[in-house]
């Protein structure tokens, strides 16, 4: 069985670290697939791989498989670990996972994706306060309730992987998420997510308006990327 996992730019693409991490942290191979963003709207372009026309898209044979969710669902059927074994720590996985993904509206559109920068942000709304709150409760609940270092226990799973975006949100913007900043450094330090960074870093092209995003959630202080 060969997966071919299609994504975009390392620096940006949030949904596209979901599986693409979860896969590289169980040793589930995958041949790698970048399409990168060129221009604010790709429907068009990313049509020709997805019914979508968004990324990722899982390729397994002829079959194609969309949204993150989708894709993690799909190899939960196929493959060990990628839910808790323990049943109140998968309820509690399963549960979070739907809430990354139907939630946190004001955290997505204040705080992209920008792997590469860190910015001194202006100040939250209460909006944006409210949803930093709500992670800081997950990210120290989970460990604790379970064991850690991960959210639903000694094993990386997806619950992990959903929510991995959102650590390197958390380092760019320097939000506060109190004791869930161990789960914050350990995410970062996961060989899986430093091989994402490191490809991020070294890539060259940008996207205007994902870097006008930038400006309006504040002052970019730092940019590590190539060609900076």
């Amino acid at each position: 069985m060969t997966y071919t996992l299609i994504t975009a730019n390392r620096n940006y693409s949030s949904w596209s670290l979901r599986p693409w991490v979860l896969m590289k942290a169980l040793g589930i191979a995958f041949e790698d697939e970048l399409e990168p963003f060129t221009m604010p709207v790709n429907y068009e372009a990313f049509r020709s791989f997805s019914p979508t026309g968004q990324v990722p898209a899982l390729i397994d044979a002829e079959r194609t498989v969309w949204d993150s969710l989708g894709i993690v669902l799909y190899l939960a059927d196929r493959h060990e670990g990628v839910w808790p074994q323990d049943e109140d720590a998968r309820a509690f996985a399963q549960s979070a996972v739907c809430e990354m993904h139907a939630g946190f509206p004001r955290l997505r559109a204040t705080c992209t994706m920008n792997v590469g920068v860190r910015v001194r942000t202006r100040p939250l709304d209460g909006e944006l306060v409210r949803e930093v709150y709500r992670l800081r409760e997950l990210f120290e609940e989970g460990p604790d309730r379970f064991g850690g270092p991960w959210l639903a226990g000694q094993a990386f799973s997806a619950v992990d992987a959903f929510y991995a975006p959102v650590a390197f949100r958390i380092r760019t913007y320097g939000l506060d998420v109190g004791g869930g900043q161990a789960w914050v450094e350990a995410m970062l330090a996961h060989p899986a997510m430093r091989q994402w960074e490191e490809e991020a870093l070294a890539e060259t092209w940008r996207e205007e308006s994902h870097e006008a995003e930038l400006s309006e959630a504040g002052e970019v202080i730092a940019d590590f990327r190539a060609g900076a």
